[in-house]
């Protein structure tokens, strides 16, 4: 398969310099979140630990995603295994299904938090947050596991991408459209997607009925806490819409607008996260004012 990319060849550098330095940022940023929660055992509450896995599966979204990018800004030809596709296409979205389910785990600790503070021990316990953890991933990885299984053997009539991924434009490249996989893939979007989004909508539309009957002080702490993870949850969902919009209603997108909301998905959400997180969590913000001005000392020491 080859990608469509007309300007690729003469600023390939140029986009490799911006595109691994967007990948060191990913890392760096994501994993120094991690590290600090993973460190500060005063980090080790089940709100923390949702948004460790979160960044965790940015930090795998991006690297299943930018070694090929950055081979391709390389190579002379952008080209990929019709195999090699399809297992990114399913890492893509296994990942992507995977940020809601972890959205809603997230949505649904502060639910118990704020609106059941009594039980809030009861039924945040370890063993209930590695289960949510386990199905986060689990689950999505089972649903998606059918769709390559189901066109890995279809015939192949295009054999160039209109994007930069193997995302749902792969869809295109097929001589017959199937039906099985359009029912399979209508049934699949609504478990991952609408259902999540639901959910969390009732959590914390929940939390706003509570919170406005409460004092300025609760709602302060819940602004604190809620907000970054609804931000989050917007930004992702307007970027996953689109991507939906792509193939199911066969929009024929103009290629710069392609290629910009396919750069947001791979360069501004991952580092959206750990910013998000990073500055608006006070005691994550806390940790890692600290670690930076020890970094600071250090270097300043030489």
């Amino acid at each position: 398969l080859h990608a469509k990319n007309g300007k690729l060849h003469k600023y390939r550098y140029l986009y490799f310099v911006i595109m691994f330095t967007a990948y060191i940022l990913i890392i760096c940023s994501n994993s120094t979140i991690v590290g600090i929660i993973v460190i500060n055992k005063s980090l080790h509450e089940p709100m923390y630990i949702f948004i460790a896995a979160l960044l965790i599966n940015s930090l795998l979204f991006s690297t299943a995603i930018y070694p090929k990018l950055l081979i391709d800004f390389l190579s002379e030809k952008q080209i990929i295994s019709y195999s090699a596709c399809l297992f990114q296409w399913f890492i893509y979205y296994t990942l992507t299904c995977s940020e809601f389910f972890l959205l809603s785990a997230m949505s649904y600790d502060r639910y118990v938090s704020i609106c059941k503070p009594l039980q809030y021990p009861t039924i945040m316990r370890k063993k209930s947050v590695n289960i949510l953890l386990i199905l986060a991933w689990i689950l999505p990885a089972c649903q998606m596991s059918v769709g390559p299984l189901l066109i890995a053997n279809e015939k192949l009539c295009y054999f160039i991408l209109k994007g930069i991924i193997c995302n749902s434009t792969i869809n295109t490249l097929h001589c017959v459209s199937s039906a099985v996989l359009n029912i399979l893939g209508l049934i699949v979007f609504v478990i991952a997607v609408p259902l999540p989004l639901l959910f969390i909508l009732f959590t914390y539309t929940r939390i706003l009925i509570i919170t406005y009957r409460s004092s300025r002080e609760v709602r302060r702490k819940a602004a604190q806490t809620c907000l970054p993870h609804l931000l989050v949850l917007i930004n992702f969902s307007c970027l996953i819409a689109y991507d939906v919009l792509l193939f199911r209603l066969k929009i024929d997108f103009h290629k710069t607008v392609r290629l910009i909301m396919s750069l947001q998905l791979v360069i501004y959400h991952p580092l959206f996260n750990p910013i998000m997180y990073g500055l608006k969590m006070k005691e994550i913000y806390k940790h890692l004012k600290r670690l930076l001005c020890k970094m600071i000392r250090f270097v300043f020491s030489f």
